[in-house]
C-alpha cells in the first residue's frame, strides 16, 4: 500500500495557501536566509531586485542573461502607453478633420480603386480600422458593401486555395510583425570575456608572455603566457557555444508559444490554419475566450462582448454589434459569439504595433536558479578566502625566500634577483590564486538551471507540453495533488450519442421514424439553431461536422434525425442568444418563424433543464404535463444513463410572446425566459476513457500525488468515470469523498478547508466552486497543478501552483492564464509533465554533487601544498581545463540527463528541502575525501611510491604533479558516472541512451590523452609511461566501487542542517540550566 499523499505535503511553505494564506511578496524580514527565496509565481519587482543585491558574481551580463530584465519590464509597459496614446490621438484627429471636411462640402468621395483586382486598398483599411471610422465603413456599404469590395462571401469566406492566399497577403500584408533578432554567437562570445577572474588572468597571461619572451627569448619564453591565454580563449569560446545553443532553444520555444491556431471559414467550411496564415477577408467565427486574431469589423454577433484592455489599458468589457463594430487584434471575447470579417493583418493592426515595439524577453528567473545563485555565492566567498589565503601565504613565502625551485635553488634572493624575475614570479602566483577563484566560483551553477530547463523544455514539447512558464518545470516536482478536468483530459474527447430520451420514451438514437413531423421539426430546430457548431456536406456526399466535441455529437444526432443544417437554419431567424453558461450550465436561443410567438430552446445539464420543465412533448407532438410520477421516471432515466458514465443533455423550448420581445436596444440585457418549459428530449453522450488514464493513475498515486477529478458533469457520471479511470478505489463512497460544487460553494471557510484534503471526486462544479478546492488546498499546503481549458478556468489556473490548460480544447484565455499546454489534452502528459518536474530538479542536484567534489578536493589539495611547500601541484592552465570540465561540460552531460521510472517512486520534492541533500553530502564527502587523501600522499611522497627517486629533481617533480593532475581528472571523469544516479548502486542503467553523456566523457578522455601526451609545453606536463597510465585509472576507477560501498551506509532522514541546529538549541539550552543551578537561580512557575 502506498503512503498517503498527505504524508509528503510540504510544511513551513510561504508561498502555501490560496489567495490570502499567501505572503505578501517583497514583505520579507530582510534576514539573509529570505533574500535567496523567492515563490514560484507573481514575485514582487522588490523581491526580485533584492535578491540581486545579494548575490556574488563575476560575470553580471553572463550569470543574469536569463532573468528578468527589471528595466526592460518599466520601458515596455512605458511603449505599451505610447502606442495607445498614439493610436488615441491619431483617432482623434482623423475624426476632427473629417468632421471639418464634412461641415465644409459635405460627404467626401470615395477613393478610387485600386490595383490587385479589390476594390479597397492597404492604407483606407487600415485608417478606417485603426480609426474606428464608423462613416467611412458606411461610405463603403457597411459590412456588405465591404465584403464585396474585398472579393468576399460572408458566408462562405474566401476560397482560401494557395494562389489566393498568397495574392492578399503581397496586397495587404501578411499576419505577422517584424521581430528583433536574437542576439549573434558573437554578443554571446563579447558576454563569456567579461568575466572579471578571466579578464585578470588575460592581463596576467599578456604581462607573463611579455616578461617570458624579454628573459628567456621567443622561441622559450611564450610557452607559461600563452599556455595561460590559450586555456582562457578556450573557456571563453566553449561556454560561448552552449550559452548560444541555448538561446536558439528558447527563441524556437517562443516562437511556438506564439503559433495559436484558429478556425477560420474558407470556402464555406470551417478549418484550423495557423495565426500567422490568416489574411485580409478571412472571415473568422469568435467564440467567447477567443484572442481576436487581427483587425476587423463584426459580421454578425450574439451578446458579443470584448475584453479590451489588453490594448486601451481600460478594465472595460465593450459590446460589439452593427453599431460599434470594430475588433482589435490581441483583445479577448469575453463573452458571446459570432463572425468577423479581417480588415488588417500583422503591423498595419496596433497589436502588431505593439509586438513589434517590444522585444520578446526570454528572462524569468526560477526560485530554483535563485536558490542556486544563493549557493554559488556561499561557496564563492568560500572560494574567495582560501584564493586570498593562497595568494598571502605564497607571495609571503616567495619574497621571504621560503619558495624553491624543483632543482632546489632558492627563487627570490633579497637584493640578488631581477626585477623581471621577481615581477614574473609575483604574476605566476596571481594567476594560481585567480585561476583557484576561478574553480572555486561556481557561476556555471545557476546556469545550470537554465541548460536542464531549455533541454526539458525541448524534450517536452515531444511530450505534448508546452511550457509557458519556465518556473512551472521546477513546481511539477513538487506537486502533490493535480485537479483534472474530465472531458478531453481523462477522456478521449470523441463523443456520440449512444442513447435518447424523445417523447416520453428511449428510442433507438439514429431512428427517427417513431417521432411526429411536429416534435421532429422542433428538436431539429433546437438542435440547428442552438449551437456554436455547423454542418457542411462536402462535394464527395460526406458530411463535415465542426465544434466542440459535444456540439459535433449533438449535431451528428440531428444528422441522423434527418437535419439538412442550412435549411433548417434558413427556416427561422436568431432574435437573441443566451450563450452556454457554465455556471447555469446551459445556453438558449430565442427564434422566429413567423406568428405572434417565438419559440425559446434551451440545451443543457439534464437535471438542470428537467427542474426547469413543466410539461413534457410526446411522440405525437402533443403538450402533456410534468407530474411528478413523469418527472420521477425522467429523473431516474438521467440517474440511469450517467452511471453508465454518460454525459446527460437535455433539449427544452417554450413559446413567448413576440411583443413582449424588448426592441433592438434594450435586447443586449434581456434574460431568456427559462420557466413553464416544454421537455424535447434527453440524451446520453458516451465519451470513453482514454487508454493508459488508469495506468497514469496508479503512478501518481505510487508517487505521492493525489488525483482528483472536478468536473462540470453529473455526479453520478463523474463517479462512474472515476471508478474506470482508478480514481476512485470504492463504488460506495459518501460526501465528501463525492460532493457536488453547490454543497461544497455554501460551505463556510473553515468548512471547506476541513473538508478539501478528502474530496476525490466534485460533479456539477462552476469555475468558482474549482478556484475555491485549489484555494482550500493551498491553505491545507498542498502544491496543486489544476487542469482547465474554458475562459472561467482562468481564475484556477492563475491561482494553482501549476496551471495546465489544454492546447485542443482550451481558449486563449485559459492558455494565457496558465503555466504549461498540454498539446494534446491527455492526462497522461500531464504525468509526464510531473516527471519532467522532477527531473530538472533531480538533474541539478546531480551536477551540485559533481561540482562540489571538484571544488572542495581541487581548493584542499592546492591550498594545503600552498601552505607546506609554497608550490601547488595544479596550476593555472591545468585548474582552468577542470574548471571546464566541471562547468560548462559536465552542466551539458548531467544536466540534460532524460527522466527515469524511478523518479516516480521518490516523495514528491519539498519545496523547502535543503538542495545538499544527506544522500548527497554523503556521496560529496567520501568521494573528495579519497580524492584529497590520494592526491595529498601523492604530492608528498609522490617521488618514492612512483619510483622517481634515481631522476633528476625537477623530472621528478614534472613527473609527480602530471601524475596527480592526470589522476585528478580521471577521478572526476569516473565520478561523473557516479553523480548520475545519487541514490542508485547501479550507477551505469540508462547510460548508453545517453549519447550527449557518453560523448562528453570520450571527449574529455580524449583531450586528456592529448594534453598529457603531445601539449606538455602548454600544461607544464610530462609524458607518463603506461604503467602510471594503468595506476592513474586504476586509482580513478576505485572511486566506483567505494561509491557502491558509500550508498550501502544509512543516512538520517533530517537534513543535517537542522539536524546539528537541534544539537546547538539542546546543547544551549543544558548550558543554561547549569547555569541556573550553579546560581541558585529558581525556575519561574506560571500563577506563583
Amino acid at each position: 500500500m502506498p503512503p498517503s499523499p498527505a504524508a509528503y505535503v510540504r510544511q513551513r511553505d510561504d508561498e502555501s495557501g490560496g489567495g490570502n494564506g499567501r505572503r505578501a511578496s517583497g514583505d520579507g524580514d530582510g534576514s539573509s536566509g529570505d533574500w535567496f527565496d523567492i515563490p514560484p509565481k507573481n514575485a514582487s519587482v522588490e523581491r526580485l531586485r533584492r535578491w540581486r543585491q545579494a548575490v556574488l558574481v563575476l560575470n553580471a551580463s553572463r550569470r543574469f542573461r536569463y532573468t528578468l530584465d527589471l528595466k526592460k519590464e518599466e520601458e515596455k509597459e512605458q511603449i505599451r502607453s505610447k502606442i495607445r496614446a498614439h493610436a488615441q490621438v491619431i483617432r482623434a484627429a482623423f475624426l476632427f478633420k473629417a468632421a471639418g471636411e464634412r461641415a465644409r462640402s459635405g460627404t467626401p468621395a470615395l477613393p478610387t480603386p485600386p490595383s490587385g483586382g479589390f476594390g479597397i486598398g492597404e492604407e483606407q483599411l487600415t485608417k478606417m480600422t485603426r480609426d474606428h471610422d464608423f462613416s467611412s465603413l458606411q461610405e463603403y456599404g457597411g459590412v456588405k458593401g465591404l465584403s464585396d469590395l474585398l472579393n468576399t462571401n460572408l458566408d462562405r469566406g474566401i476560397s482560401g486555395n494557395d494562389a489566393e492566399i498568397l495574392h492578399r497577403m503581397n496586397i495587404f500584408g501578411a499576419n505577422t510583425y517584424p521581430r528583433k533578432k536574437g542576439r549573434s554567437f558573437w554578443v554571446f562570445l563579447w558576454e563569456a570575456c567579461q568575466d572579471l577572474t578571466l579578464v585578470i588572468l588575460m592581463v596576467a597571461a599578456v604581462l607573463s608572455l611579455v616578461l617570458g619572451i624579454k628573459t628567456e627569448g621567443i622561441k622559450e619564453g611564450w610557452y607559461d603566457g600563452g599556455s595561460i591565454a590559450f586555456a582562457v580563449i578556450l573557456v571563453i569560446v566553449v561556454t560561448a557555444i552552449s550559452d548560444y545553443r541555448q538561446s536558439l532553444q528558447f527563441q524556437n520555444l517562443n516562437e511556438e508559444k506564439q503559433n495559436i491556431q484558429l478556425e477560420v471559414i474558407r470556402n464555406g467550411r470551417r478549418i484550423k490554419v495557423s495565426i500567422f496564415d490568416l489574411v485580409v477577408g478571412d472571415v473568422v467565427p469568435l467564440k467567447i475566450g477567443d484572442q481576436v486574431p487581427a483587425d476587423g469589423v463584426v459580421i454578425t454577433g450574439h451578446s458579443l462582448a470584448i475584453d479590451e484592455s489588453s490594448m486601451t489599458g481600460e478594465s472595460k468589457i465593450v459590446h460589439k454589434d452593427q453599431k460599434a463594430p470594430f475588433l482589435m487584434s490581441g483583445c479577448k471575447v469575453a463573452d458571446g459569439y459570432g463572425n468577423m470579417l479581417v480588415t488588417a493583418v500583422g503591423i498595419n493592426t496596433e497589436w502588431g504595433l505593439l509586438m513589434a515595439s517590444i522585444s520578446e524577453d526570454t528572462g524569468e528567473e526560477t526560485p530554483l536558479q535563485v536558490r542556486l545563485n544563493g549557493v554559488a555565492t556561499f561557496i564563492g566567498i568560500v572560494g574567495l578566502t582560501v584564493a586570498a589565503a593562497v595568494l598571502v601565504v605564497l607571495l609571503a613565502r616567495y619574497f621571504t625566500g621560503h619558495t624553491k625551485n624543483p632543482d632546489g635553488s632558492v627563487q627570490f634572493i633579497k637584493g640578488q634577483t631581477g626585477t623581471k624575475t621577481a615581477i614574473n614570479g609575483a604574476i605566476k602566483i596571481l594567476t594560481v590564486a585567480v585561476t583557484i577563484v576561478v574553480v572555486a566560483v561556481p557561476e556555471g551553477l545557476p546556469l545550470a538551471v537554465t541548460l536542464t530547463l531549455a533541454y526539458s523544455m525541448r524534450k517536452m514539447m515531444a511530450d505534448k507540453a508546452l511550457v509557458r512558464r519556465l518556473s512551472a518545470c521546477e513546481t511539477m516536482g513538487s506537486a502533490t495533488t493535480i485537479c483534472s478536468d474530465k472531458t478531453g483530459t481523462l477522456t478521449l474527447n470523441q463523443m456520440t450519442v449512444v442513447e435518447a430520451y424523445v417523447g416520453g420514451r428511449k428510442i433507438d438514437p439514429s431512428d427517427a421514424e417513431l417521432l411526429s413531423s411536429a416534435a421532429s421539426s422542433l428538436l431539429i430546430e433546437g438542435i440547428a439553431q442552438n449551437t456554436t457548431g455547423s454542418v457542411f456536406v462536402l462535394e464527395t456526399g460526406v458530411v463535415d461536422v465542426t465544434g466542440s466535441p459535444t456540439e459535433k455529437a449533438i449535431l451528428s444526432w440531428g444528422v441522423k434525425l434527418g437535419m439538412i443544417f442550412d435549411d433548417a437554419r434558413s427556416k427561422s431567424s436568431i432574435v437573441h442568444v443566451f450563450p452556454f453558461n457554465s455556471d447555469k450550465k446551459r445556453g438558449g436561443v430565442a427564434v422566429y418563424q413567423g406568428g405572434d410567438n417565438i419559440h425559446v430552446h434551451w440545451k443543457g445539464a439534464a437535471e438542470i433543464v428537467l427542474a426547469s420543465c413543466t410539461s413534457w412533448l410526446d411522440a405525437d407532438g402533443s403538450k402533456q404535463p410534468l407530474t411528478s410520477d413523469k418527472f420521477s421516471e425522467f429523473k431516474k432515466t438521467i440517474e440511469d444513463m450517467a452511471e453508465a458514465s454518460l454525459r446527460c443533455i437535455a433539449f427544452a423550448y417554450r413559446l413567448y410572446e413576440l411583443e413582449r420581445v424588448p426592441n433592438e436596444e434594450q435586447r443586449d440585457s434581456w434574460q431568456l425566459p427559462e420557466d413553464d418549459l416544454i421537455l424535447l428530449a434527453i440524451v446520453g453522450i458516451k465519451d470513453p476513457c482514454r487508454p493508459g488514464v488508469k495506468e497514469a493513475v496508479d503512478l501518481c498515486t505510487r508517487a505521492g500525488v493525489k488525483v482528483r477529478m472536478v468536473t462540470g458533469d453529473n455526479l453520478q457520471t463523474a463517479k462512474a468515470i472515476a471508478l474506470e479511470c482508478g480514481i476512485l478505489g470504492d463504488a460506495n463512497v459518501q460526501e465528501p469523498v463525492i460532493i457536488e460544487g453547490k454543497t461544497f460553494r455554501t460551505k463556510t471557510d473553515a468548512e471547506r478547508d476541513a473538508i478539501a484534503e478528502k474530496i476525490i471526486v466534485m460533479g456539477r462544479s462552476s469555475p468558482s466552486d474549482k478556484l475555491l478546492l485549489v484555494q482550500a488546498l493551498r491553505k491545507r499546503g498542498h502544491v496543486v497543478a489544476v487542469t482547465g481549458d474554458g475562459t472561467n478556468d482562468a481564475p484556477a489556473l492563475h491561482e494553482a501552483d501549476i496551471g495546465l490548460s489544454m492546447g485542443i480544447q482550451g481558449t486563449e484565455v485559459a492558455k494565457e492564464s496558465s503555466d504549461i499546454i498540454i498539446l494534446d489534452d491527455n492526462f497522461a502528459s500531464v504525468v509526464k509533465v510531473v516527471r519532467w518536474g522532477r527531473s530538472v530538479y533531480a538533474n541539478i542536484q546531480k551536477f551540485i554533487q559533481f561540482q562540489l567534489t571538484v571544488n572542495v578536493a581541487a581548493l584542499f589539495i592546492n591550498v594545503v601544498a600552498a601552505v607546506s611547500s609554497g608550490n601547488v601541484p595544479l596550476n593555472a592552465v591545468q585548474l582552468l581545463w577542470v574548471n571546464l570540465i566541471m562547468d560548462t561540460l559536465g552542466a551539458l552531460a548531467l544536466a540534460t540527463e532524460p527522466p527515469t521510472d524511478h523518479l516516480m517512486d521518490r516523495t514528491p520534492v519539498g519545496r523547502r528541502e535543503p538542495l545538499i541533500t544527506n544522500i548527497m553530502w554523503r556521496n560529496l564527502i567520501f568521494q573528495a575525501l579519497y580524492q584529497v587523501t590520494v592526491l595529498l600522499v601523492l604530492n608528498f611522497g609522490g617521488r618514492s611510491i612512483l619510483h622517481l627517486k634515481n631522476d633528476t629533481r625537477a623530472h621528478a617533480d614534472k613527473v609527480k604533479n602530471t601524475f596527480i593532475f592526470n589522476t585528478f581528472v580521471l577521478c572526476q571523469i569516473f565520478n561523473e558516472f557516479n553523480a548520475r544516479k545519487p541514490d542508485e548502486l547501479n550507477v551505469f542503467s540508462g547510460v548508453t541512451t545517453n549519447r550527449l553523456f557518453m560523448g562528453i566523457v570520450g571527449i574529455t578522455v580524449l583531450l586528456q590523452v592529448l594534453i598529457i601526451e603531445f601539449l606538455g609545453k602548454f600544461t607544464s606536463t610530462v609524458r607518463l609511461n603506461w604503467k602510471l597510465w594503468v595506476v592513474s585509472i586504476a586509482i580513478a576507477f576505485i572511486s566506483w566501487p567505494l561509491a557502491f560501498v558509500g550508498k550501502l551506509l544509512p543516512v538520517p532522514k533530517m537534513p543535517f542542517g537542522e539536524y546539528f541546529g537541534r544539537c546547538y538549541k539542546c546543547c544551549g539550552k543544558r548550558d543554561d540550566q547549569q547555569q541556573q543551578a550553579g546560581s541558585g537561580a529558581l525556575p519561574q512557575v506560571n500563577g506563583s
